[in-house]
């Protein structure tokens, strides 16, 4: 259905969702899922699947990272995933119906529907989330931000929608949020452009991180999810400064 079209993965203890995301690609030409450093059962899933070329490696940081793997594939079209989405089969049909006539200088935006604990999120920084998955490699490709990376987009692009979305498991236990902001604010802190502000600084910007997500960003109409969400970005915002502050010292 899709046999010109390489879906890029990176995986790392992917073990929980893997399945789930390879399973939706079944009809695509080939899946790269880029491994790093993974001790769960990521690689044998992935070895399970007929159309998964699959490779290890370091770790350059996200952007850096997805963009490696992007450069391991066979085809030039590329659909990026995290290892915990999965495309809709409407946006399967529709990448079907539209990549046989596109053009290098095109890119697909894809809605993406982030789910905390069996419920999506419309709220809170999660709603209304699109993002540019679907490129040609030659023409577009990631940026080299380490964390929240994203695909660099031409001024003289053309950027489409499809149906569809990506139905994305963003978190299915709490416990996963502290894992992440460990994890990512200690690659933000090592960082030579983030800043080193003062401890009172820090405060208000912690603060200020959580009345956005809370109120600027309605996620107290998401109940728990959003009270949750926000005291997540809060301590986000919070570590990565303070580990680079410590950095410094």
């Amino acid at each position: 259905m899709l046999a010109e079209l390489s879906a890029v993965v990176i995986t790392r203890n992917a073990a929980a969702t893997l399945a789930r995301t390879l399973d939706a690609l079944d009809g695509v030409g080939e899946v790269v899922v880029y491994d790093n450093g993974s001790n769960d059962d990521t690689l044998d899933i992935a070895r399970r699947y007929a159309n998964v070329s699959l490779h290890q490696g370091e770790f350059f940081g996200f952007g850096p990272t997805k963009r490696h793997a992007v450069s391991l594939a066979r085809h030039d079209w590329i659909l990026s995933l995290d290892a915990d989405e999965a495309p809709d089969i409407r946006l399967l049909e529709s990448l079907a119906g539209w990549l046989p006539g596109a053009k290098e200088q095109q890119v697909v935006e894809v809605h993406r529907e982030n789910w905390l604990l069996g419920r999506p999120v419309r709220h809170a920084g999660w709603g209304n989330d699109w993002l540019v998955r679907v490129f040609h490699r030659r023409q577009h490709n990631f940026n080299d931000a380490m964390v929240h990376e994203s695909v660099v987009v031409s001024t003289t692009a053309q950027t489409l929608r499809l149906n569809g979305c990506l139905s994305h498991l963003a978190v299915t236990e709490l416990g996963q949020f502290l894992d992440k902001i460990n994890r990512y604010s200690g690659i933000r802190a090592r960082s030579d452009t983030l800043r080193v502000y003062p401890v009172a600084v820090i405060v208000l910007k912690t603060a200020f991180a959580f009345l956005r997500t809370y109120l600027l960003q309605r996620g107290c109409l998401d109940g728990w999810r959003g009270l949750v969400i926000a005291v997540a970005n809060a301590n986000g915002v919070f570590w990565k400064y303070m580990k680079r502050r410590v950095r410094n010292l």
